[in-house]
């Protein structure tokens, strides 16, 4: 393999691998959206708040066991970090900006900290499990 295919190849993996990081956190955003949404409609803000931050670590920590079962899954902090990433990226700009149109959500620790906290500790958490069972089966 020639150096130039080589570096291509990395490039094609480098921006498959944020593909599949990125929609694995679109994902994640997308079920939590969904959670306060039915919330919101069946009981009462706080409540939705509160499942919300209750839903997000088993919606993140699932997403992650599937995401650190790939062959060429990004480390668990990096994976942390672009899941956390993805989820801010879409309530600055989609939800408080365009939606609606207020950055006020920010002000809930509940709603919108709370979970932004446990998005990243589970998803960091979980790959460290993954990467030490799978270390533990290699041995």
């Amino acid at each position: 393999m020639s150096r130039g295919t080589a570096l291509l190849s990395a490039r094609v993996a480098s921006t498959k691998g944020v593909a599949v990081a990125v929609t694995h956190g679109l994902v994640g955003w997308v079920l939590c959206g969904a959670t306060m949404s039915v919330g919101m409609k069946v009981t009462t803000l706080e409540a939705a708040l509160i499942l919300h931050a209750l839903a997000a670590p088993v919606i993140f920590t699932a997403l992650s066991l599937v995401y650190f079962h790939r062959l060429g899954s990004w480390s668990p902090l990096c994976t942390a970090a672009a899941f956390l990433g993805v989820v801010v990226f879409m309530d600055v700009f989609l939800v408080a900006l365009l939606i609606e149109r207020s950055f006020r959500m920010f002000e809930s620790i509940v709603g919108t900290w709370l979970p932004f906290l446990v998005i990243f500790f589970s998803t960091w958490w979980t790959g460290l499990a993954v990467r030490r069972a799978a270390h533990r089966a290699a041995v």
